[in-house]
């Protein structure tokens, strides 16, 4: 249960596609004066170090974030959201290093933007829950260092099951109630397919009006092919809109041969790794659609390989 370790895989595509729609849901959402609860069920270490054993151990992010970053984030022609994920991802490197040595999970971005100085002062709570021991030690060791007091929560905890104590929010002074829920499990297990399904059936049902993202990676498995379509279904049964965006790197040729050989020896044919996943949200912010059609062509652009890449943007009428 315990094996999978985000360290390896910090900084990636699918560390990119989740962080974009994260940040572009964000901005939209702090546009009102208005407190958020924001919610990570799966939180990680919360920063990781890319110049790091394990990071270099993968290469993933030398693969992900590292080829975006020759993208000027101040030029007109960067899509927006693409250029404000950057900015962001920028601000955490000191001295404005060619290539990033370290890269903030969601807790840390959901952090950094609670904190910007054009945010008023509207008391957001960010709450964190994070069971692998390693990463939940790591995580709250990184907290800590935010100094954030009590706007910050960090639970050893499960976090499907600390989501139904959350749910609805507590009111504001004027009586609004929003939320923001981020759901992405490492799918280690198969049961996580369904259990993510029935945390997003569960939370409609305590509190329709949040917004609800959800990573998942496309695999060559039923129950990741077979989750969009569950999700689908339970936000038009809710009578909530949806977007579903998913992008392809692509598969990386292998050298001459290398295939071949390694039956021939008996040794593991070469595994691609995971190659594309998706990003399913529900009441999207408006517009958020269109900032990904802008942007996921320019990081495809950076990232995709030569055979089947793409990215699809899909929305609700």
């Amino acid at each position: 249960m315990f094996s999978y370790r985000h360290a390896f895989h910090a900084g990636n595509h699918a560390d990119v596609l989740k962080h974009i729609t994260l940040v572009a849901t964000l901005r939209h959402l702090m546009r009102k004066d208005a407190p958020l609860t924001l919610i990570d069920t799966h939180a990680g270490a919360g920063i990781y170090r890319l110049d790091g054993g394990a990071a270099q151990t993968s290469g993933e992010a030398l693969a992900g974030i590292a080829r975006l970053q020759a993208i000027d984030a101040a030029d007109p022609a960067t899509a927006p959201a693409l250029a404000d994920y950057l900015r962001l991802i920028a601000s955490f490197n000191a001295g404005g290093a060619a290539v990033a040595r370290v890269y903030p999970g969601s807790p840390l971005l959901m952090h950094a933007l609670m904190s910007e100085p054009a945010r008023p002062p509207v008391h957001d709570r960010l709450r964190l829950f994070e069971l692998h021991p390693t990463d939940a030690q790591a995580l709250e060791a990184h907290v800590a260092q935010l100094n954030a007091g009590r706007q910050v929560g960090v639970a050893r905890q499960d976090g499907f099951e600390a989501l139904k104590a959350l749910l609805p929010p507590p009111a504001s002074a004027g009586g609004s109630r929003r939320a923001l829920v981020l759901i992405d499990p490492s799918y280690e297990i198969k049961s996580d397919y369904a259990r993510v399904a029935a945390a997003l059936q569960d939370s409609l049902k305590r509190f329709a009006t949040g917004v609800y993202l959800i990573w998942y990676p496309i695999i060559p498995r039923p129950e990741a092919h077979a989750l969009p379509r569950r999700l689908k279904t339970l936000a038009n049964q809710a009578g909530r809109g949806w977007l579903h965006a998913t992008l392809s790197i692509g598969a990386a040729p292998l050298a001459a041969g290398s295939a071949a050989s390694a039956r021939a020896t008996g040794q593991p044919v070469p595994r691609p790794g995971l190659l594309a996943s998706g990003m399913f949200v529900v009441n999207p912010p408006h517009r958020l659609d269109t900032g990904l059609q802008e942007a996921l062509p320019q990081v495809l652009h950076a990232l995709g390989r030569e055979r089947g890449r793409g990215f699809t943007v899909e929305a609700s009428g």
